[in-house]
């Protein structure tokens, strides 16, 4: 049997959610697979009704573990310890029928628990880390930042040392993970987030050519966090003055009432608001002339956003604001599909926004093109899953 501790899963409509469903749902063709989660919380505001489960392949437990899903340290931790807690629960109870444990649990705890009771019973482990924790923390702590990385980095250093493999999202991530944490190289392997190719495909066929605004539009969708930095782009887009235009921010979060007072403005400019259903993405993404990503100072560097690859399927150039020397940059230097701003700097953001509208509508077409071709050849479900099913092949006992 192979168990998943997964803190995310659908119903929850964040990407994390969708990739542990598919890893869930692909190695269940062959094995036997029990997904332990707690319940869905994500994001902050989303209203999850409650639903019986469809027949799936897999056995899913919902613990009843504590959760909290504001952005606030101690409450974070508190949920990441009481998740781990519930999950080596059930390892100690299946302990000898679990082949492979996969981990992709709230940081720091979680993944410490889990690894040290399946160290104890001698189960292979294999560890998903799309953000780096204690460094991911930093950029949101006044102070003692210091303090806090040494106080919680050997819980990190524990876990991955630990684990039988150790797959993180990017190229700099895997570097980044292998020098701080003192890990061999060949047991950590790169395996893009994906999304799956095909919603973006299947909509582009049945695509009508009617409906579509003569405002240009920028668009930002995703979960509007802090980590996000939504409001320099709000604050960039009613500095930028674009006559005939509006910005979108589609998702939900924990900052949707501060960037709602933030978007109004006494000389029209237009900030629009709209629900983001996973399955509507591809629609909604269409919506808009030109794409927005946007993290707080250093995070980039600890994170490549899942969004992206999302974004470039939907064949829309993209405003990046991260810093230079971050993947998500090289990505899109590499794809040739957008522009690379400063982070958290409304000047050099609001720029961007200008300059892009002096682009032609085909130019604007190329540049989307290219991601879409980028992503076809790195972020698609069917190689990356397939290559995630293999690492977790090759450790079961």
């Amino acid at each position: 049997m192979i168990l998943l501790a997964s803190s995310v899963f659908p119903p929850e409509p964040v990407v994390s959610a969708t990739i542990g469903f598919d890893l869930a749902e692909a190695l269940s063709v062959d094995s036997e697979v029990m997904v332990v989660t707690p319940k869905p919380t994500r994001p902050l505001g989303f209203l999850f009704e409650e639903a019986t489960q469809p027949d799936r392949a897999f056995k899913h437990y919902v613990m009843e573990s504590y959760t909290y899903p504001e952005s606030k340290l101690v409450g974070r931790l508190r949920e990441s310890y009481s998740f781990g807690k519930h999950v080596v629960m059930q390892i100690i109870k299946y302990k000898d029928q679990i082949d492979c444990i996969y981990i992709h649990a709230w940081p720091l705890f979680a993944p410490y628990q889990i690894v040290k009771a399946a160290k104890k019973y001698n189960i292979p482990m294999v560890i998903h880390i799309v953000d780096i924790y204690p460094e991911a923390l930093l950029s949101k702590l006044p102070f003692m930042k210091g303090l806090v990385y040494n106080m919680l980095l050997p819980l990190d250093k524990y876990a991955l040392q630990n684990a039988s493999k150790v797959v993180t999202i990017s190229p700099k991530m895997k570097t980044h993970l292998a020098t701080s944490r003192r890990l061999k190289m060949q047991n950590v392997e790169v395996v893009y987030n994906w999304q799956n190719e095909d919603r973006f495909k299947r909509f582009k066929e049945q695509k009508r050519e009617n409906g579509k605004s003569d405002l240009f539009t920028f668009m930002f969708l995703g979960n509007l966090s802090p980590t996000a930095a939504i409001q320099f782009l709000i604050l960039a887009y009613k500095q930028s003055g674009i006559n005939n235009s509006r910005l979108i921010i589609a998702g939900d979060g924990s900052q949707k009432d501060y960037l709602c007072s933030l978007s109004g403005s006494p000389n029209g400019v237009r900030v629009d608001f709209l629900d983001a259903p996973m399955d509507k993405v591809p629609e909604i993404q269409d919506m808009a002339d030109v794409l927005l990503l946007s993290l707080v100072k250093g995070a980039a560097k600890a994170a490549l956003p899942s969004k992206l690859p999302a974004y470039m399927f939907s064949q829309k150039p993209i405003i990046a604001c991260v810093e230079e020397d971050s993947d998500t940059a090289n990505i899109i230097k590499q794809a040739n599909c957008g522009w690379v701003v400063t982070p958290e700097d409304k000047d050099a953001i609001s720029q961007a926004m200008v300059f892009a509208t002096a682009h032609s509508k085909e130019d604007l077409e190329q540049l989307g093109y290219n991601g879409y071709q980028y992503a076809m050849e790195n972020f698609s479900k069917s190689g990356n899953l397939k290559k995630f099913i293999s690492i977790i092949d090759s450790v079961k006992r």
